[in-house]
């Protein structure tokens, strides 16, 4: 599978469970309900289903001008990490206000989160390669 079917099954599959597993740690960490961290899991999953496309398509332009094929360890964690800096960026704030929380325990909160997406997205783009075989531009 290649193209945009394997973008939409991968950002549908990922933020699916992303929003679960947000709302849980949003709820616990801020003692709001459940329906007010899912609304801002939804938003949160917004944001980065646009900042997944994004990134992914300029992490595989870059990724087909590279000599060496394949996604070594470290090719996937540069993916991971970088992927989750930039959302950092832009959830911190929002996590913040939307949770009526200050900018270090929406920082602690996210970063927490980041941490352990790190090793989600790692686990399940190494899944998802395996049962989808990789990406055209991973091919050599």
């Amino acid at each position: 599978m290649q193209g945009i079917k394997r973008k939409l099954l991968y950002v549908t599959v990922f933020e699916t469970v992303a929003i679960a597993i947000c709302t849980v740690g949003f709820a616990l960490h801020s003692g709001k309900s459940l329906a007010h961290a899912g609304a801002l899991s939804v938003a949160t999953s917004a944001i980065a289903v646009l900042w997944n496309f994004l990134f992914t398509s300029l992490f595989e332009a870059w990724e087909a001008r590279q000599a060496k094929g394949g996604r070594s360890v470290g090719r996937r964690v540069a993916h991971a990490v970088l992927f989750e800096a930039g959302l950092l960026m832009v959830l911190v704030p929002l996590t913040a206000a939307w949770l009526e929380i200050s900018l270090p325990a929406a920082l602690a909160l996210n970063v927490g989160l980041a941490g352990f997406f790190l090793v989600y997205t790692f686990v399940f783009n190494w899944s998802f390669d395996r049962l989808f075989g990789l990406p055209a531009s991973a091919r050599k």
